[in-house]
């Protein structure tokens, strides 16, 4: 899949990936997004489920990244969570330009934990090649992969005191952001990049389509003024939808900018560190991590070589400004044009299904598993929606999974909802199970007798 959209991203040019100049005036070859997807393709470390990364493995994995080489990429522990797990930093690059990276400060929000390992290696791998070199001459990163590790361990958005630590950069009443506001002091970063996960539900453009990358250039006030800070985020913002539009066209998003007095991004921003918000969402691939993981690779890499050669300065605002907004309009899958039999006693009728779903990390016999919880989102006339797999119901009739043995292919009679409504009906916060069936017999005449044709169950 990833070596056909990289076919398919040479098609695309990326206007603001040209040849570039140094500060001495030597022309160089700016990065290549399509030759990062192609390197991510060949040599990514980064694991296949993100959502299974635990505190113990990412420690290993950073101390592993300093021991291949000490001189280069240090390793620290740059504080504590509330239960005790070390946060822990690596830095590497000798140049002026101070970048602070940080990811999973909410706990449930891995991608970027795993393609920063990609970036790690990469910059190893490639430490004599013109990108990694003029990244590691010009920039020194500051690069925390878990922020929020007792929120990591229980796959949950907040620390174990149940704070948002996004929303405590004034409060700063958790140790996790305490440990973000000292990195952020001690080295006075001239940018920072707030890595995130968003919603399954974010959609973007009409009609919708799932919001892959939503970018923000974070305010500082009010009025959203823009000051040298902002207007550099503007344009790194505009490098990443550049890097990005031949891999996920269309699927790029830019978050309202409102000024959040609470959240770090927008309090750094005005305490002298600028940031940029790269947000990864939902991708229309049956498994979608390893895509996001190489979206989120090339981004962070485009901006960086863009931020080293001072390619940046020559990036059109307007690029990141003309971004479609972030909407909520997807569905994990529709149904569209069923005859819906709810199971409750009600007549049927025609209309569409609209079901969401979420991850859950749950630990079984001593393993973390992913399971999948859905739940349906709406019903009738959804036509104004986009779903990452959409399915025509035409001619079928859909109705609540009433059996768990049900089996695609098997014919089958319907229970008599009037007289015992089922268990689990068709309805708005209903789990969505649903059972898709194609009437057996003369279609003018009522039916009494089907075959099943799909099981949604998750």
């Amino acid at each position: 899949m990833f070596r056909a959209l990289a076919a398919a991203a040479a098609i695309v040019a990326a206007s603001s990936f040209t040849t570039v100049s140094t500060a001495r005036g030597e022309k160089v070859a700016a990065v290549s997004p399509q030759e990062l997807g192609r390197i991510w393709d060949a040599e990514h470390v980064s694991p296949p489920l993100p959502p299974l990364l635990e505190h113990d493995e990412v420690e290993r994995r950073l101390k592993a990244v300093a021991e291949v080489d000490p001189n280069r990429f240090i390793f620290e522990r740059v504080g504590a969570s509330l239960e005790g797990r070390s946060i822990n930093m690596i830095s590497t690059g000798t140049g002026p330009f101070r970048v602070l990276l940080w990811s999973q400060m909410h706990g449930d929000e891995p991608t970027a934990t795993a393609a920063l390992f990609d970036v790690f290696d990469y910059l190893q791998r490639h430490r004599d090649d013109p990108v990694a070199r003029r990244i590691l001459s010009s920039l020194t990163l500051y690069v925390v992969p878990m922020l929020n590790p007792d929120g990591a361990e229980r796959f949950q958005r907040r620390n174990a005191q149940g704070i948002d630590i996004n929303r405590d950069a004034l409060g700063l009443q958790t140790p996790e952001g305490q440990v973000l506001k000292r990195i952020r002091d001690r080295f006075n970063p001239r940018i920072g990049f707030n890595l995130h996960n968003q919603s399954w539900g974010t959609s973007v453009g009409d009609p919708p389509k799932p919001a892959s990358i939503s970018l923000l250039s974070v305010s500082y006030d009010k009025p959203r003024s823009e000051n040298a800070g902002r207007k550099l985020t503007k344009k790194v913002c505009a490098v990443i939808r550049d890097a990005l539009e031949p891999f996920a066209s269309g699927q790029i998003g830019r978050y309202d900018d409102e000024f959040e007095v609470r959240a770090f991004g927008d309090n750094l921003t005005l305490w002298g560190t600028p940031v940029v918000l790269i947000e990864t969402g939902p991708f229309p691939a049956a498994e979608p991590d390893p895509a996001l993981v190489r979206l989120k690779f090339v981004g962070i890499l485009a901006a960086l070589d863009a931020l080293a050669t001072g390619n940046v300065d020559k990036a059109d605002a307007k690029r990141y400004e003309t971004l479609p907004m972030n909407e909520s309009k997807m569905f994990y899958v529709l149904v569209k044009g069923a005859t819906i039999l709810p199971g409750t006693g009600v007549p049927a009728f025609t209309g569409d299904v609209g079901i969401s779903a979420n991850r859950r990390v749950r630990t079984l016999d001593g393993r973390r598993q992913i399971q999948m919880q859905s739940s349906i989102a709406d019903l009738g006339d959804l036509r104004t929606y986009g779903a990452l797999r959409t399915i025509d119901g035409r001619g079928l009739f859909a109705a609540p999974l009433w059996d768990a043995s049900l089996k695609e292919g098997q014919e089958v009679d319907l229970p008599d909802w009037s007289k015992q409504p089922a268990a689990r009906a068709i309805a708005t916060g209903q789990p969505g199970e649903i059972v898709l069936m194609r009437p057996i017999g003369d279609p003018a005449r009522p039916a009494s007798r089907y075959v099943v044709q799909t099981i949604l169950k998750f």
